[in-house]
């Protein structure tokens, strides 16, 4: 639709493939859809003769072509575009940083639009950074079925089972095996193995014209198992291929292993995908991660929720160099991407400092201690992730309305609150109120509490000093960053939340006298 929409006004169409077999598909389709219409539609790959290629490339520059359809070879330096509008690049994440960079430089005001079932960390990154605009499609097909995955061990028996029971339904089966080195002798093995089968193969060394005939002679179901290398990996279609054995899975990342296991169930069949492995008990700890994650999220439409796996993985890579990946696994993605914000923020402010993290225009986060225990007991809410989720959402409260929401809530989900969860609320309440003075810390034990004051506390200066000048036994400032109280009031843990937040409350400033930063140190 977007092609269509460019070249309705004009503009030339650039359509980017991985391989050879993939432009040659796309070629078709938009050649049927685009039957009606007088534009012209061209396929750019090395299954074209040089003779082909360069009158292809005269035309371009004519502008005489409406529509190129091409792998790597459409970003050689001999490519000239008359006018283009839109760049499509098809499985984006088989192009590297540089490739992409060089198609935005054709053209200032080129529009971009690149599709794929599993982002590389870097560009996931940048689309939930909100530099690039994200457009899920969530919704199969009608009539689609979620692929079957199992992980198992390579078994001759369960390797027949399932080829067998593909053939007997009329369909055709994959098997990757992604050794060009031996794969005529794996097939030969295959045949032996299945003779109800007719076995080919086919890899990348292979001659264009011979691997282009065993593509279509699969496609028109001349013969049903096709030994393959990762080549089938970039959106080939055949409807009629529902069963994928991969040999040596562990050896494939985890987004090729969901390109892979995406070749099949292109229809209304059940589909079923075998990530076969030497042993089980061999695997690498990384390995495992990816079969159980590939295993696990089997749904249709889970490339996103694989993709953020691979992000957390893998890392978010770099927005404005070249790595699609980097080391934040210490830190988690969403911790990066808050301090990401907040370094925004204070660029955006002019107030670069040695925290780019911290919150500009906030108050630093406030750490409370009451020497008593606040927590979600499992015995309340018994699954841990509802319970991250919980103390995410409390941490996040800024105010004392959402911090009431949140606890009816959880009334209302899980009953009344234990006295463990009463007093973490309370703290959350006294963090609050910290928080808006400008503390960094509140501690509190049996018969003293000291409040740590932040480089910029907003407290009003004159009740502090009326406090500490009425009862010089109580309140004592040590030094200009700590205020230590002594009082029978923090005995018991039920008096000690009453007791603090009745002191926070009194310190708060109205608007008209709040101090400035500098205030407590004259």
């Amino acid at each position: 639709r977007a092609a269509f929409a460019a070249a309705s006004a004009g503009r030339q169409v650039c359509v980017l493939a991985p391989t050879t077999l993939l432009v040659q598909q796309h070629e078709k389709n938009f050649r049927d859809r685009f039957a009606d219409f007088p534009w012209k539609i061209a396929g750019l790959s090395r299954l074209r003769s040089a003779k082909e290629q360069n009158a292809l490339l005269d035309e371009l520059r004519e502008g005489k072509v409406d529509i190129v359809i091409g792998t790597h070879r459409l970003l050689q330096n001999d490519v000239r575009f008359n006018n283009l509008g839109l760049v499509v690049v098809d499985e984006e994440h088989r192009f590297g940083v540089r490739h992409k960079e060089k198609l935005k430089n054709l053209r200032a005001d080129v529009h971009l639009l690149t599709l794929t079932a599993t982002p590389i960390p870097r560009t996931l990154n940048m689309s939930l950074a909100g530099l690039r605009d994200l457009s899920i499609i969530a919704t199969p097909p009608e009539s689609r079925l979620a692929i079957r995955t199992f992980v198992a061990e390579w078994d001759n028996a369960l390797v027949y089972e399932a080829c067998l029971r593909e053939l007997k339904r009329g369909g055709q089966v994959y098997i990757l095996h992604n050794e060009v080195k031996d794969i005529e002798r794996f097939a030969a093995d295959v045949q032996k193995l299945v003779p109800e089968g007719r076995v080919r193969f086919a890899h990348g060394q292979m001659r264009e014209r011979e691997l282009e005939q065993v593509m279509l002679d699969f496609y028109h179901a001349r013969f049903n198992i096709l030994v393959c290398t990762t080549i089938i990996e970039s959106g080939i279609d055949v409807p009629t291929a529902n069963t994928i054995l991969i040999d040596r899975a562990d050896h494939l990342g985890l987004a090729q292993l969901h390109q892979l296991r995406g070749r099949v169930g292109r229809s209304h069949h059940r589909a079923y995908a075998y990530l076969l492995v030497p042993s089980k008990r061999a695997l690498t700890v990384d390995a495992e991660r990816r079969l159980e994650a590939i295993e696990q999220l089997g749904e249709l439409g889970s490339g996103f929720a694989l993709a953020t796996h691979d992000l957390e993985i893998r890392g978010a890579g770099e927005l404005l160099g070249e790595n699609q990946s980097g080391q934040i696994e210490e830190i988690g993605f969403t911790m990066y991407a808050d301090m990401l914000a907040h370094a925004v923020r204070a660029l955006k402010a002019g107030a670069l400092d040695d925290a780019p993290f911290k919150s500009y225009g906030e108050h630093s986060a406030c750490e409370v201690d009451l020497g008593v225990s606040a927590l979600i007991p499992d015995t309340y809410v018994p699954d841990v992730h509802t319970r991250l989720v919980l103390y995410k959402r409390l941490a996040e409260t800024t105010d004392e309305a959402a911090l009431d929401e949140l606890k009816v809530e959880m009334i209302d989900r899980f009953g009344l609150l234990p006295p463990q969860a009463q007093q973490l609320f309370e703290s959350a309440a006294l963090r609050q109120l910290g928080e808006r003075l400008g503390l960094v810390k509140i501690r509190c034990g049996t018969k003293t509490a000291t409040l740590d004051f932040g480089p910029q506390p907003q407290l009003e200066t004159a009740k502090l000093i009326k406090l500490i000048q009425g009862q010089p036994k109580v309140y004592k400032l040590e030094g200009q960053k700590r205020l230590h109280i002594s009082s029978p009031d923090f005995e018991t843990p039920a008096q000690r939340y009453p007791a603090l937040q009745r002191l926070l409350s009194a310190l708060l400033p109205t608007p008209a006298a709040a101090r400035p930063a500098a205030a407590l140190t004259h």
